[in-house]
Formats: C-alpha cells, structure tokens, sequence
C-alpha cells in the first residue's frame, strides 16, 4: 500500500496544485474586486448586464443546435461505416483525419474558404448559381458558421466511440432478431440502440462539455462578432480578464459557466437514466 501510494504521489501533487489550488482560488476571488471582498457583486452585475447575458443566452442556444447535430452525424457515420460500406477501414481514417488537425489551423483555412468575397466556399456556391454568402461577417449566419467548423473538427472524433461501442454489441443477438423476423430498423431501434445507450451517453456529456467550452474559432475569427452574435461565455470570460483586466469578473463567469455545466449534464443523465429503467 505504501509503494502504491509513493508511485501515486506525484500525480497527487501535480493534482492539488494544479487542478485543486487554482480552482479554489478561482472561486474565492469570484467574491472579491481589486482584493477586496465585495460578496455576491460580481454575480449581481453577471445576472444584470445585457452582454453577459446575451452571451449566455447565445451558448445555450449554440449547445442546443450544435450537441444534437454532431451526435446524431456521428452516430449516422458509426452506423454506416460498422456494416454499411466497402473498406470501412479507408473511410474512418478519412473522416476522422479533420481531429487531426489543431482546431486553431482549422480554424483558420475554414476562416479563409468563407471570405465573403474571395472565399472557396462562395466561388463553389457561385458555381452552381448561388449568390454569394457572407457567412462570418452577418449577422445571421456567423453562428452558424461557427457551428459548421466545429461540427467538421469534432464529428469523426466522436463517430470513434460510438463506433468501439457498436462493434461491442454481441453478433448474436442481431441475428436472434433477423431469425425472429425483425428487419434492420427493427434491430437498430429495439437492440443496437438501447446497448448503445452507455456509449451514448458518454459521448453526449463529452460533447456537451466541449462545445459549452468552445473558445478559439470565436477568438480567431468573429471575436464575438458580429454585433455580439457569436459571443459565447468562454470568449466573454476571455475578454473580461484580458481585455478589461476584471480576473474577479472572469472567475465569477467560469463559476456561473460550471454551474450551467453541472446542471445540463444533470438532466442528461437524468434523462438517460429515465430512459434505461423504462
């Protein structure tokens, strides 16, 4: 026990002072203003400015489109590349090349192909007789944009899992079913998805947490823009502590941001909970 525990401590260490410390700083600065403490200002002033909670609002709805559309591509993938395709081996590589890439490089080529005037995207769209779009620069469209971009960098990541816990699914019950009469929908709605179910959920929480925590495609790109419409809470806490020096505010946001979290995945598990015992 004690040879475990020596073998255990660096990571422990690095655990507290890494992880731990700075967390419990970050929460009791939340409290404070240039180091003094001023109780539950900080939030008061989150709960009634309109930026702020314009940029909640926005995360929230980004979340709300975004988490649904890479689970349920992804699933489509997993499902297609499981069963459904010649070489599977070929088209997961394929798909999956895009997590390769650093988000930030990514990020950037996807910038330039939606230039307004010059950009890949919009030559291609005129190709067909499409009038060009101004994707990042409307109003309108630059969330979604966002959403694209990180849909194409997070879609094969998530297709891996779902695929491992596909292919863990026992052959044997498939065919039980395909003996019993039951056709390939049949099959995916009564077995392949409820043993899904784990895998699924897994990924879901994973997802949701990285999208909620979304920060370099708004910083390399719109900076919030335009009009506020991409401000996500991850670049606000951003520019409350670096571009307006207000850290106490940042921390104050990042607790309010691990609230959310802790409350939408939450009601994930719940759900999924609810799901599996009916």
């Amino acid at each position: 026990m004690a040879v475990a525990f020596l073998f255990m401590m660096p990571a422990l260490i690095l655990l507290v002072f890494i992880r731990i410390v700075p967390s419990v700083q970050a929460f009791v600065s939340s409290f404070q203003f240039r180091g003094e403490f001023v109780g539950l200002d900080n939030y008061a002033f989150i709960l009634s400015n309109d930026r702020i909670l314009g940029a909640i609002q926005t995360t929230l709805m980004f979340n709300l489109i975004v988490n649904p559309l890479q689970i349920i591509l992804a699933l489509l993938l997993a499902l297609l590349l499981v069963d459904r395709v010649y070489v599977p081996s070929l088209w997961r590589v394929l798909i999956f090349m895009p997590v390769a890439v650093p988000l930030s490089v990514a990020t950037i080529v996807w910038g330039i192909a939606m230039r307004p005037d010059d950009g890949m995207l919009n030559a291609f769209l005129n190709w067909l007789g499409i009038a060009s779009q101004p994707f990042l620069v409307s109003q309108d469209q630059a969330l979604f944009s966002i959403i694209f971009i990180a849909s194409w960098a997070g879609v094969g990541y998530w297709m891996i899992f779902l695929i491992s816990g596909l292919k863990e699914i026992p052959e044997s019950l498939k065919e039980a079913a395909q003996l019993d009469g039951a056709g390939y929908w049949r099959t995916l709605i009564s077995i392949t998805l409820p043993l899904l179910r784990r895998t699924l959920a897994f990924v879901l929480v994973a997802d949701t947490i990285a999208n909620f925590l979304l920060f370099s495609p708004i910083q390399i790109l719109t900076r919030g823009g335009p009009s506020n419409s991409t401000n996500l809470i991850m670049f606000e806490t951003y520019r409350n502590a670096f571009a307006f020096n207000d850290l106490e505010l940042a921390y104050a946001l990042m607790i309010v941001l691990l609230a959310i979290l802790m409350v939408v995945v939450t009601l994930q598990f719940r759900l999924l909970r609810t799901h599996e015992s009916a």
